[in-house]
C-alpha cells in the first residue's frame, strides 16, 4: 500500500480545545488538502458566522456537524509525513460521544492531546487521558494550544504543562515520553515550522514530533482478528464489513469466520481506500467481501478471524480495572455497559475478586464487598449476550474495554482470562 510505516494517529482533548483545528492545519500542511478546498471552506464558515472553523471544516465533513461547529463521528483521513503515512482517527471531544472516542481511541497507535492555553486541563481531558493510557496508545505528544489566545506567553505554556504532567502521574503515563509543544493550530504556529513568536521554545515542531514517533512493531504472528466496524451493501460487490485489522493478515482466498455471530465463508475481495489490495495487515482499515455472508448474518461488534483458529467468545471473563468515577459504589450484580473494540454488551458483576492497590498493583483485600471509584480490581464479569473477546496477554488490541453507564465512563480494564 505504501513505501512508508503506517501510524494510526489519534487526536484527543476537551471540547473546543481546537482538535479539528489541528487536524485541518495538519493536512494543509502536509499538502493533504489543497489550498482552494480551504479557501471554500473560509469562505463557507464565514458566511455562516462561524469564522475560524476552515480547518475544523476539513475534518467535519457532515453539514450537520458544520451546522454545530461540533465534531461527532470518528472521520479517517490520510496524511504523510518524511517518515510515516498517517491515518488521523479524530476523536469527539464532546461527552456523548465518548464511546465514539473509545472505539477510535482503541485504534491509534500514539495520539495528540490537545489542551487549550486558555483553558488548561478540563474534565474531558482527563477522562480522554485516562481512556488512551488503558487502551494501551504508546505515545502522548501534548500540544498546548491556542497560545496566539494567551500571547504566546511561556508562563501559560509552563502553567498549563505542570498540570498536565500531574494529571499525566496520577494514571502512572510515563510523561518523559510525553512531548510537550506550545502551538497555534489557527495561525499554525510550531506545526510545520518553528514559531517565530516562541523563541523560548526549543522543542520540536508538531510535524518533527510525528517523525520522531517510534515505528509501531506489527503485531503480524499473533492470529488474524478484524474488529468489525460497519457492515455495509454495495452494488455489484455485495456485504462488505468494514474494520480494521487489528493483528495477522488477511489474504483473498482466506477462510475466515466472524464471532459470536458464528457466519463465516471465503474471502473473495479486500479494499483500502478505495483500492483492491491482495492482502491487509496490522492497522489496515478495510472493507472485505466473504462468499456466503449477507447483511444479516453479521453484525457491528463481531470479530473476524481465521475458520481454524476463531476469536473468543466469553460466557464469563476476569479483569483488572481501575475505577474512574461512580456516584456510589459497585457491588456484585451490578451491570453496566462494556466496549470493547467494536462491540457494546451489557456484562454484570459477577463477582469483585480483590481490590488492589492503585499505586503498587499488590492485592490490598480478598473479596472486598464493594469498590468505588480510584479503586483498582480484579473482578468477574458475565456478558449478557455473547461478547467476543481475547485476554490481554495474548491479544491486547482485544483485550482492553471501558465500562460505562449514566452516559459516563465509570471504569477501564484490560482482560485476564476468558471462559468460553
Amino acid at each position: 500500500m505504501a513505501d512508508k510505516p503506517h501510524q494510526n494517529l489519534a487526536i484527543i482533548g476537551h471540547v473546543d480545545h481546537g482538535k479539528s483545528t489541528l487536524v485541518g492545519r495538519l493536512l494543509f500542511e502536509t499538502g493533504s488538502v489543497p489550498e482552494h478546498i480551504i479557501e471554500q471552506h473560509r469562505e463557507e464558515a464565514a458566511s455562516k458566522g462561524k469564522s475560524g472553523f476552515e480547518f475544523a471544516y476539513v475534518m467535519d465533513n457532515l453539514a450537520e456537524e458544520r451546522e454545530r461547529g461540533v465534531t461527532i463521528d470518528i472521520a479517517h483521513q490520510r496524511f504523510d509525513t518524511d517518515k510515516y503515512y498517517f491515518t488521523i482517527v479524530d476523536t469527539p471531544g464532546h461527552r456523548d460521544f465518548v464511546k465514539n472516542m473509545i472505539t477510535g481511541a482503541s485504534q491509534a497507535d500514539h495520539a495528540i492531546l490537545v489542551v487549550a492555553a486558555d483553558d488548561g486541563v478540563a474534565p474531558q481531558t482527563r477522562e480522554h487521558v485516562f481512556l488512551a493510557r488503558t487502551l494501551g496508545i504508546e505515545t502522548l505528544i501534548i500540544a498546548v494550544n491556542k497560545m496566539d489566545v494567551v500571547d504566546y506567553s511561556e508562563d501559560t505554556y509552563k502553567q498549563v504543562k505542570e498540570e498536565v504532567q500531574q494529571l499525566l502521574g496520577q494514571v502512572r503515563f510515563d510523561s518523559d515520553d510525553a512531548r510537550f509543544i506550545p502551538i497555534s493550530a489557527f495561525e499554525g504556529d510550531n506545526i510545520s515550522e518553528h514559531s517565530d513568536n516562541m523563541s523560548w521554545f526549543d522543542g520540536p515542531t508538531v510535524l518533527e514530533a510525528l517523525n520522531n514517533l517510534p515505528e509501531p512493531s506489527p503485531p503480524t504472528d499473533a492470529p488474524l482478528r478484524i474488529p468489525i466496524q460497519d457492515v455495509y451493501t454495495i452494488s455489484g460487490i455485495g456485504t462488505v464489513p468494514v474494520g480494521r485489522v487489528e493483528t495477522g493478515i488477511v489474504k483473498k482466498g482466506d477462510n475466515v469466520v466472524f464471532m459470536p455471530s458464528d457466519a463465516g465463508g471465503e474471502v473473495k475481495t479486500i479494499e483500502m481506500h478505495h483500492e483492491e489490495v491482495g492482502e491487509a495487515g496490522p492497522g489496515d482499515n478495510i472493507g472485505f467481501n466473504v462468499r456466503g455472508v449477507g447483511k444479516d448474518d453479521i453484525r457491528r461488534g463481531d470479530v473476524c478471524g481465521p475458520a481454524d483458529d476463531p476469536p473468543s467468545v466469553a460466557k464469563t471473563f476476569k479483569a483488572q480495572i481501575v475505577v474512574m468515577q461512580h456516584p456510589s459504589v459497585i457491588t456484585a450484580g451490578y451491570t453496566p455497559v462494556i466496549h470493547a473494540h467494536t462491540s457494546q454488551v451489557a456484562c454484570t458483576f459477577e463477582s469483585i475478586d480483590q481490590k488492589l492497590d492503585p499505586s503498587s498493583g499488590e492485592v490490598a483485600e480478598e473479596n472486598p464487598d464493594f469498590i468505588k471509584a480510584g479503586d483498582a480490581a480484579i473482578v468477574t464479569l458475565r456478558p449478557q449476550k455473547p461478547l467476543s473477546i481475547e485476554p490481554s496477554s495474548e491479544i491486547a488490541e482485544l483485550g482492553s474495554f471501558a465500562i460505562r453507564d449514566m452516559g459516563q465512563t465509570i471504569a477501564a480494564g484490560k482482560v485476564l482470562e476468558v471462559y468460553e
